[in-house]
């Protein structure tokens, strides 16, 4: 020791590194429930060291006690960027099952009716149908069990769309969310840089608050971040630059003027400048039809609700690609597959589709102009344009179709065409056209009237028989005995062919749940594998959110372990620094004892 008066330093030293202890001490116990706070440990280091005398052998050095070097803020970065990926990823593949279970409870439960029930009782009524179908009760029954199902599929349609627009509300409010994340991390690298330029503190509180953003964050988006020596924190979204230096890029949220339904995009790579919408370019944020565990694209919660919620509302017509072929299966796993809502509305809507037409060309049904008249290759009529110009149409006659008056039935007023049982509310089923018939030299057989067939029309969906086009043929409702059941060229007869083809239909396999279903599947059978596959999907994502959910919470665990605070231990250590202030306080009394003894022995000399 250099001197007594040294001495004092030493102690004194020990006194206010004791205090700087106590505080921190204090400070963790008082945060120990806050969100997001991490603990905080006193690091000392010696203070300055003085030489004794010039000897150039043992040379001796007095110090001055002790100082606190720093207040180290306890984390570990790799135990961090592990949390947020887990945290991210989990996020992803909870909101894809939370999806799945929504399209299963609207099946299961709406209006307290499964599906599958209705279903049953419309098959149900046909096989009554077929014993006798000339009994106005069966012909009630039909109309009763048809409006039903019909009642039922809308119904559950309307469920899907509605959950899609509240899919579309979640994305928007995180989309803000992101916006307000953005604002508050450029807010706080601005404070944190102003606190800690000089070098000599450390901004903790802020630093905890950013770290919680950056958490939140992780879960919403795929994103990346880095920390300047400044520190400042640079955050990427998808690989692009989302907080800067100085500046948030914040996301643009483009809404569809149709369906309502919100596209973020990244504003500075868009082109914007068209007065036209439509000719605009809106940069995506997401790309969501190539999300892999094995390209690491399957994270962030946004990105599995803009998959689950698709881009708009769909029909049977999403099978089939612009040019009507039905999409093959890459086609199809790559797009609509990629949207439970969309894909489990196009599901249904195959079923609406493909069952409608078949009991409808059963009670009213079609031939081509080829096989109702022989020689017939090709044929013509007139229409008016929409000038009102009368102009004349030319058709191969193996392609235009109308009513098979050789095969059809009809109901008790016996007339032709005969109804059918589902409408579209864009347009009758047949219209009443003079038709000129050529054969294949192109010589002209004759004229004759036929009910042409209206096909349906991709571009107008009020032409098709689609459920949201749909409804149950007024005037049989009004009088069910028009329902077709006796045999046009014979109407004594009733047509129990007719009855029998219609309870058939149910057990046969004309079509496929979707375009990579490779097991075609029969009406009956429809909705037990139409449910097993939802069920099956959501297994999926509900088994992996469940094991990455153990992830997070066991990196959570050991994240913890370094950045939590433990009031047990923090009561440990703050024992420690009040017996090491006592033990500096009473170092100081013995030196102050000293020092006054050697003055008083002085003073007596």
């Amino acid at each position: 020791m250099a001197n007594s008066f040294g001495s004092l330093y030493v102690g004194a030293s020990g006194l206010q590194s004791a205090s700087h202890g106590l505080n921190t001490t204090a400070n963790n116990l008082t945060n120990v429930n806050t969100e997001g706070y991490v603990r905080q440990q006193v690091v000392y280091e010696d203070r300055d060291y003085r030489k004794i005398g010039n000897a150039s052998v043992s040379t001796q050095y007095a110090g001055l006690g002790v100082q606190v070097g720093t207040i180290v803020h306890t984390r570990d970065i790799f135990l961090d960027k592990a949390y947020r990926t887990e945290s991210g990823r989990y996020s992803f593949y909870q909101a894809s099952s939370e999806a799945v279970q929504e399209v299963y409870t609207h099946l299961q439960e709406s209006d307290g009716v499964q599906f599958e029930k209705a279903i049953e009782d419309f098959e149900g009524a046909f096989e009554e149908f077929a014993k006798d179908p000339s009994d106005t009760v069966n012909q009630n029954l039909v109309l009763q069990k048809a409006s039903l199902f019909l009642a039922r599929a809308q119904a559950v349609q309307d469920g899907f769309e509605d959950y899609q627009t509240i899919i579309n509300s979640k994305i928007t409010e995180k989309l803000e969310r992101i916006n307000e994340i953005g604002k508050e991390i450029v807010d706080y690298n601005k404070r944190i840089q102003a606190i800690e330029a000089a070098h000599v503190e450390k901004a903790m509180d802020l630093r905890d608050k950013r770290d919680l953003l950056l958490d939140e964050l992780a879960g919403l988006v795929r994103m990346s971040y880095s920390e300047d020596p400044s520190g400042v924190v640079k955050v990427e979204i998808e690989g692009v630059e989302f907080v800067d230096e100085i500046n948030c890029h914040y996301v643009g949220i483009y809404a569809n003027k149709r369906t309502g339904y919100v596209t973020p995009y990244w504003p500075q790579l868009s082109d914007l400048k068209h007065e036209n919408e439509e000719d605009n370019y809106y940069y995506p944020i997401f790309d969501t039809t190539n999300v892999s565990a094995e390209k690491n694209s399957d994270i962030g919660e946004i990105k599995a609700l803009i998959m689950a919620r698709g881009t708009g509302w769909s029909n049977y017509l999403d099978y089939f690609d612009e040019n009507g072929q039905y999409l093959t299966p890459e086609a199809y796993e790559s797009g609509i597959a990629n949207s439970i809502m969309m894909n489990s509305e196009a599901e249904l809507d195959t079923l609406i589709h493909q069952l409608v037409t078949t009991i409808n060309d059963l009670y009213s049904p079609i031939t081509t102009t080829s096989e109702a008249i022989e020689n017939a290759k090709t044929i013509s009529y007139k229409i008016q344009d929409v000038n009102g110009n009368e102009i004349t149409i030319t058709e191969d006659a193996d392609k235009f179709r109308i009513l098979d008056e050789a095969n059809c039935s009809v109901g008790t007023d016996g007339k032709l065409p005969p109804r059918e049982l589902f409408v579209r509310n864009g347009t009758e089923r047949y219209t009443a056209r003079e038709i000129t018939i050529y054969d294949e030299n192109g010589v002209e057989i004759g004229n004759q009237l036929v009910y042409a067939y209206n096909e349906e029309d991709p571009t107008d969906t009020s032409k098709c028989y689609t459920l949201k086009s749909l409804k149950i043929n007024e005037e049989l409702v009004k009088q069910e005995s028009y329902l077709p059941h006796r045999v046009f060229s014979d109407q004594s007869q009733i047509d129990q062919k007719l009855g029998t083809n219609l309870s058939l239909i149910w057990t046969k396999q004309p079509f496929n749940l979707n375009p990579s279903d490779t097991t075609p599947c029969g009406f009956s059978g429809f909705y037990v594998k139409w449910i097993g596959e939802i069920g099956n999907t959501g297994n999926v994502y509900k088994t992996t959110a469940k094991s990455l959910e153990g992830t997070k919470e066991e990196i959570e665990f050991s994240r913890q372990g370094v950045i939590g605070v433990s009031s047990d231990e923090e009561l440990t250590t703050m024992i420690k620094y009040q017996s090491a202030y006592n033990a500096a306080s009473r170092y100081i009394n013995v030196v102050n004892e000293m020092i006054e003894h050697l003055v008083t022995s002085l003073g007596h000399v």
